[in-house]
């Protein structure tokens, strides 16, 4: 059986590599998509569901080959935040029309351009998630009694601090026990996922010698129905449509991050020379997030974790993505009931550990320590994520690295004023009073370094001066701002009487000049190849010479 695509070459030896990898990562969904459900503030049957009809859709749809989607770390600040707001059910169709616009992100093709969002941005948001989430288990994790969740950070650690007199001794024993185990199974048993035996032990002692005394997800949310939900479609209507339109652009700028950022390890993890493909892992990534919402899924995007577990497990196609969902199908199915004995305190450490791993501790490190601009971006990036929320904390960051890009890029233009080296000797004696003047021009010529060419030209002007020769041989790039400027600079030394002069355009520069139509204003002659050939020209006009270039070619002839 051979097959082209990403199944190409497919065989049974493939398939068994498959299975295998599938039903290593689905067991280690399964505690992960509880978890991240209930951390997001609704019921853990939530997050099976969109492990199963997430996960199977973007394995199915998406543009990589290993990756493997669901509910992740990232949206629980997101997801949380708009079910304290708005409630679950907007917080579906928040999801769905997320769906729609990651959907509308691929057919116009962007997803190269999550590329261009900042490393420190990146490190900063993602930082600051892994500390909400960290912190928003603690109580859990203590085992402390009506302790009220806000959506503010400081609400949040006041509470636990108010009610850290409630802590229950048996709750810390099996989050303790959990913690070991997941720190230990990965030495131990290599081969066995920490998260999934973690749960089991804990759960365990919390059964045999603590039944009754801590909180569990039977306690909290009741039984988990062992059953998908209806299909059920939202009830959209133009005002909710406005109303949740801004959590909507969010879930999918978020999702479409991560889960790129995802499908680049896999490509980098696997190291078989595959890559994924960005638009179309977007638009799989919001099919799947249009079709989750409809059985009761929340947000899902790539998992970095999962996909790297599920290539590690030996994954050679989707079909183990596929395969993980339907796993986490048939437990569900079958072993539902026993989940709501789980102790809530087994689940706060896993998500510790996730948060621990995803807080990119010695990428954030590295960059602190070099006191850069990226260190300031990274750290407003990171509190106003922590201190604020996740909107506000990305358009800061990518607003403040926009700004001191431009600054720095400004800063990297360098004109002067110059003496031309083929001068005639009539001229070099006395360049101060020189009827030519010329400026040599460096760089990124754009809105951000106008003022820079502005003043440095008309300080090289002088009451003698005929002719300005700007030398833009090294300018890499001209903007409609630079050119707006080189147009104020022409006429107002053609007021005076002068005349400017420009060479060694390079194409980007040269064509845009030529259709914004500032050439066809400059004489006919105005524009030349080097630098010598305009000084050359120059004195051709205010001496009546002929000048040919170096190939015997007339340039200006004025006698």
């Amino acid at each position: 059986m051979k097959t082209t695509g990403r199944f190409q070459g497919y065989n049974t030896a493939k398939l068994q590599k498959d299975l295998i990898a599938g039903l290593i990562v689905g067991i280690v969904a399964i505690p992960l998509g509880m978890a991240f459900a209930i951390a997001s503030g609704v019921r853990p049957e939530n997050g099976i569901y969109t492990v199963i009809i997430a996960g199977i859709l973007i394995s199915l749809l998406g543009g990589s080959k290993y990756q493997i989607g669901g509910p992740t770390g990232a949206f629980v600040p997101i997801l949380f935040g708009i079910v304290m707001q708005f409630g679950f059910e907007n917080l579906l169709i928040a999801g769905f029309m997320a769906g729609i616009l990651l959907v509308i992100m691929g057919l116009l093709k962007l997803g190269n351009l999550m590329k261009f969002i900042p490393k420190p941005v990146i490190i900063g948001f993602t930082a600051g998630i892994a500390v909400i989430i960290f912190s928003g288990q603690i109580a859990n994790f203590f085992g402390l009694k009506n302790v009220e969740r806000h959506q503010e950070f400081i609400l949040n650690m006041r509470e636990i601090v108010m009610r850290f007199n409630t802590i229950s001794l048996s709750s810390l024993i099996v989050a303790i026990t959990c913690l070991v185990v997941l720190l230990v199974t990965p030495k131990v048993l290599p081969k066995v996922p920490p998260p999934l035996l973690g749960l089991l032990i804990s759960t365990v002692v919390g059964v045999l010698f603590f039944k009754g005394e801590i909180a569990t997800i039977g306690s909290a949310y009741g039984d988990i129905p062992n059953k998908l939900p209806s299909f059920q479609f939202p009830e959209l209507t133009m005002d909710k449509i406005v109303l949740l339109f801004p959590s909507a652009v969010v879930i999918a700028l978020l999702g479409g991050i991560e889960s790129l950022l995802s499908a680049v390890v896999a490509d980098n993890l696997k190291g078989d020379g595959s890559k994924h493909h960005g638009n179309k892992e977007l638009i799989g990534q919001g099919v799947a997030n249009m079709a989750a919402p409809l059985f009761g899924g929340i947000a899902a995007t790539g998992a970095i974790a999962r996909t790297a577990t599920n290539i590690r497990s030996g994954a050679v196609s989707p079909v183990s993505g596929i395969v993980h969902g339907v796993v986490v199908l048939i437990v569900l199915l079958a072993l539902a009931p026993y989940a709501s004995n789980i102790p809530l305190a087994s689940m706060a450490p896993i998500l510790m550990v996730v948060a621990w791993n995803m807080s990119e501790r010695k990428e954030f490190a590295h960059v602190v320590k070099t006191k850069t601009a990226d260190s300031a971006i990274l750290l407003v990036t990171f509190l106003l994520t922590v201190f604020a929320d996740l909107t506000i904390a990305v358009g800061a960051g990518l607003l403040l690295a926009f700004v001191l890009f431009i600054r720095k890029m400004s800063a990297s233009l360098h004109i002067k004023k110059v003496v031309p080296s083929a001068i005639s000797t009539k001229l070099k004696h006395d360049h101060a009073e020189s009827p030519i003047s010329m400026c040599k021009v460096e760089g990124a010529l754009f809105f951000g370094a106008t003022d820079v060419l502005e003043e440095t030209v008309l300080n090289a002007y002088h009451k003698k001066t005929k002719i300005v020769i700007l030398d833009m041989e090294n300018v890499t790039y001209l903007d409609t701002s630079g050119e707006a400027t080189l147009s104020t600079l022409m006429s107002r030394i053609e007021k005076q009487g002068g005349r400017i002069y420009l060479a060694g355009l390079q194409e980007q520069p040269r064509e845009l000049l030529h259709r914004t139509g500032f050439v066809d204003r400059l004489e006919k002659h105005g524009v030349f190849q080097q630098a010598e050939d305009a000084i050359h020209a120059a004195e051709a006009l205010l001496w009546s010479t002929t000048v040919k270039d170096k190939k015997g070619k007339t340039i200006l002839s004025t006698t």
